[in-house]
This record gives C-alpha cells, structure tokens and sequence, in this order.
C-alpha cells in the first residue's frame, strides 16, 4: 500500500507547513491549497492504515474461576469476566495477546470486526457488532505477559510483523484495540522510548509510547507506518486509571519469538548456560577492580552446569556472545534464552587481565514457572484448602520434573495470590507426597486427604522442592 509506506514522510512534512497555517491564517480566511493538500494526504494516509489494519483486531472476552471468599460452599471459586484486545497474525486464525487477559481462563470468545467486504450492503456508519466465536489457548507466557489463541477457520485478515529494532524515539505509531470495552478504536502517538527496563536484571524491555492506551487496549497491536506489528499493548502508568500518555508495549521481535515457540510447543522453552550475569556499574567496577564501568559480570557459576563444564568462573567479564558484544545482563540473558537447546554459544571472557574463549552448550532452564501454565483448568484442578492448582503426575510431566526421591504425588503448577496462610509458601513445581502422614499419589487421594484431616488441629504437607524435602505447614 504505497499511501501507508509514505505516512511517515507526510508526517513530518506536516510540521513544516504547520507553521505556514499559523501564519497565513492570521492574514486570510482561508488556509492555502497547499496546506491543505499536505494534511488531505496525510490524513487519507491514516484513513488508509485503519482500512488496512482494523479487521485484523479483535475484542477478547474471558470467563475465568478464582478463588471466592469462603464464607458459603459455593463461594469457594467465583466467576469472574474480562476484557481485552488481540491481533490475528495468522490467516489460520492465530491471535496475540496479553497473558492476563486471559489468566485461568476457563471460556475465551473472540469478537471479529465487521468489515465493509463481509458487509457491502451497509451504509450507516453504525455498523453490526460483528461476530462472536470460541477461541481456544494454545499457550500461555507470563514471563512476557504473551499469550497464543486459535479460532477455527481461514482466510482471516491478518497484520505482519515488523522489526521492533528499528523503532526510533519520535517515531510515528498507532495503537489499535478496545479501551474500555469501545471496540477497535485506533489512537495517534509516538515512541516515547525505544526501551524501556521496569525491574532492575528483567529480561523483558518494553516500547514506551504516548498514544492513548487504557484498560481494556491490553492485547491490542501497536503498529508502525507500514501497518505492521511493532508492538502488543500491555500495560501503563498512571495515576488517574486512565491514560496519562505512559504506555508500554511488548517489542514485536519479542512477541514474534515467543509466538512462534507457544505455536510450535505449547510453552516456551528458554535455555540457559547455568550462570547469574549481572550488570556492571561503576560501584561494581571499582569494587571488583575491573577496567570498565559497564558489560557484565558473572555473579555465579552453577556447579555442575553447562557453564562450569566449560571452565567459567564467578568474576568472569562477558565481553561477547557469538561474536555480538554484551553490554549489559539483560541482553546477555535474552540472547542465551533465545538459542536452540542443545546448540552451543561462543563466548569471549575477560579473567584477570587475560582474554579466555569458552564453548558452552546451551540447556533447557529447569526452573521455568510458567512451564506448567498449559496443563492446568481452574475448574478441575483447584485446590481451595491450600490455595493451589495441583496436577498430576503423568509421562509428560515426568519429562519436565526428571529428578524425584519418590515415584508419586501431585504437582504444583500454580498458586493463588491470596493463598492461605503457610509457614512456607507453595511454588509451582513442588510435588506434594503426603498430608499429616496420608501418602497422596494424585489429585483424587489429595482431597480425600485434605477432607479427612479437616477437622485437625494442624495440617501439615510433605513436599519436595528443588531435590529437598520439606514439610509445609497449614496454619489455622
């Protein structure tokens, strides 16, 4: 579409005759025909990207169970409804979106726009809500709050990617979405921020924006002049509820990765070399004594891990990765994760004063939160008592927990923020063996225990975590 490939250009010939307006509508009544033309272009440019990208985005509807209050039986789990937004990416009905947007979702719905093609018999500019379908979760990522549904059929309109790397500060981009429930509205902005860090060490950056996102934009593209996806709508800051022009969205190479592997997978399998890098600051240069104040620095080698194999140590100063200069912990991380387990990384080290090569097999992270994300039903798998989503052991499971002192018990897949109390709180991955000396072998023997010992004075849940046994104690 050549008039989308030359909005960017008309955007910034705008401010040029901005000023032009200002003056010689002072002196007549009219604007100049020229002026007029530029913004005529300009705003058909816009006109054109919403055509182009609106019956991409949808408006996504989700029923999910949480726990209740407690005070009846049928209070335990509650229903609770949302809203938010997606872009179908694929003609096969593949659609991104945020990962609470459809948290312990047990019914998701997709509402399509309705597009004049579908609809050419239409005039009024109020047009029919579209149409509403089931969607299905094909993954779930909450370490980049991602997520992957599937509606049946083909032939959808969809948006492409486009490279994120190649944002600039000042950009022109558009965000598209349901704030507030108002259904595939389109806002005007620029990139505030190409990057930006919210948690110190966090693997994920975001795209900061000034358009106008609110609640309800979650899920939503961000999308750059081209219309193609740059970015997913996530979250903002604000004071006031709504938008204060501090939005961030998820970087598209990011979502890009993250759909490709929940598509493939079901789950993101991130590697790792079995090391803790860390950002070097000044404090930690002069510290340290080392003779740059900024790259990374490896805090930690786990024994036994690929890294420590390869003969790397703590202190160690990553200078590259496969050729690509580490700047700081964030990078370096991201660009381990998003290798193929198994393949190994080449890596360039500074250790006192000498410049060492290493080879270093990359692995799967054993510790993933969300691996267990996909396995779970709200409705089948809650656990009120101890404020858990519990699952069985099966042969997939197995895969994903290899080391275990005994051949039975429930997984910890999930846990409730507002939990009850515990004298050490429930992770995911624990595998629960007993209750007050009850041995649990699954989901069924899990609540006959829980049921019998309900009138005890105390219960307490033999469980492993990390290899270790420990006893997890229900406070009443």
């Amino acid at each position: 579409m050549p008039g989308l490939s030359r909005a960017r250009n008309i955007y910034f010939s705008l401010f040029f005759f901005f000023f032009a307006v200002l003056t010689h509508v002072q002196a007549q009544n009219r604007v100049p025909e020229k002026t007029t033309s530029a913004l005529n272009s300009l705003s058909n440019a816009f006109e054109n990207l919403a055509e182009f990208a609106g019956p991409a985005v949808v408006q996504i509807f989700s029923t999910a169970y949480a726990p209740g209050d407690g005070s009846t039986t049928a209070s335990i789990i509650t229903r609770q409804s949302s809203t938010g937004s997606g872009v179908i990416v694929d003609p096969n009905g593949y659609i991104v979106t945020n990962a609470h947007v459809v948290s312990g979702a047990h019914q998701v719905r997709v509402l399509l726009p309705t597009t004049i093609e579908r609809e050419s018999n239409i005039t009024s500019i109020l047009k029919p809500g579209g149409l509403r379908v089931e969607a299905r979760i094909i993954g779930v990522d909450t370490e980049t709050d991602l997520a992957i549904l599937k509606i049946e059929g083909s032939d959808y309109p969809y948006l492409a990617f486009g490279d994120s790397d190649l944002l600039r500060q000042g950009e022109l981009v558009f965000a598209f979405g349901s704030p507030l429930g108002l259904s595939n509205s389109l806002t005007m902005g620029v990139i505030s921020s190409v990057a930006r860090q919210l948690e110190p060490e966090s693997p994920m950056v975001y795209i900061q924006t000034d358009a106008p996102i609110n609640p309800g934009n979650s899920g939503g593209p961000l999308l750059n002049s081209n219309g193609e996806v740059v970015g997913i709508n996530t979250l903002i800051f604000s004071r006031s509820g709504g938008s204060d022009g501090i939005g961030f969205a998820a970087p598209g190479n990011i979502v890009r990765a993250i759909y490709q592997q929940l598509r493939k997978n079901g789950r993101v399998r991130r590697g790792e070399i079995g090391v803790f890098p860390q950002t070097i600051s000044p404090a930690i240069a002069a510290g340290l004594g080392l003779n740059k104040q900024w790259g990374v620095v490896l805090s930690d080698v786990v024994p036994s891990g690929p890294a420590a194999e390869a003969g790397l140590r703590p202190g160690d100063v990553i200078l590259s990765l496969d050729g690509k200069q580490m700047e700081n912990a964030r990078q370096f991380n991201v660009n381990v994760y998003q290798r193929e387990l198994g393949a190994t990384v080449a890596l360039v080290v500074q250790r006192a004063g000498q410049v060492l090569n290493f080879q270093v097999e990359v692995v799967e992270r054993p510790d993933d939160p969300s691996r267990f994300f996909d396995m779970v039903d709200p409705s089948k798998n809650l656990i009120p008592e101890l404020g858990i989503l519990a699952i069985d052991i099966n042969r997939r499971v197995e895969e994903m927990i290899p080391r275990r002192r005994k051949r039975f018990g429930v997984l910890v897949a999930a846990t409730a923020q507002d939990a009850p109390t515990v004298s050490l709180r429930f992770q995911p991955g624990d595998v629960i063996y007993s209750v007050n000396q009850i041995e649990v072998t699954g989901l069924t023997s899990l609540r006959q225990a829980l049921t019998s010992v309900a009138d005890a004075g105390a219960i307490v849940v033999h469980t492993e975590r990390r290899g270790r046994l420990l006893y997890v104690i229900l406070e009443r």
